[in-house]
């Protein structure tokens, strides 16, 4: 009867599993994709990394009702985060660094750094080669550094 009953208390703890599993997977930590709605949100225990404020929930809807559909990222970025600007001068003396980790998509973003921004004088890419010069505009001088401006392979 122990065997038996062992086996019955393994079945719903294997099924509970499972399902947390699916849900992690499915609904990450931190993601947007879950939402419960606004009534039975829980009050005094926040499971995000910063502390929710009321505030920022009404910004959002209200951000949400004005902007077309968009698609769930898997990314936690705000607005804020995204749409910063920056000035370059690219004929003056202002360089990038291009610091590639591997695994994180570097690769091909460095690529599309040096093949497909629109400039002035574009970057200029040997076929055959991994390396690309990006000098400025009637200069000899490098802008861009990195893996694909440099040569350097890893």
């Amino acid at each position: 009867m122990d065997e038996r009953s062992s086996k019955l208390i393994l079945v719903p703890v294997l099924a509970v599993l499972f399902v947390m599993i699916g849900y992690q997977y499915i609904c990450p930590a931190g993601s947007n994709s879950c939402h419960f709605k606004s009534d039975e949100r829980f009050r005094g225990v926040s499971l995000l990394s910063y502390p929710y404020q009321d505030d920022d929930f009404y910004i959002d809807q209200d951000l949400e009702e004005d902007s077309p559909p968009k698609h769930p990222s898997k990314f936690n970025f705000s607005e804020r985060d995204l749409d910063r600007h920056v000035e370059f001068n690219i004929k003056g003396d202002d360089v990038i660094v291009f610091l590639h980790i591997q695994k994180t998509g570097g690769t091909t973003f460095g690529r599309h750094l040096v093949r497909n921004i629109r400039l002035e004088q574009p970057c200029d890419c040997k076929p055959g080669q991994k390396k690309c010069t990006c000098h400025r505009p009637g200069k000899e001088e490098s802008w861009l550094f990195s893996r694909f401006s440099t040569g350097w392979s890893c």
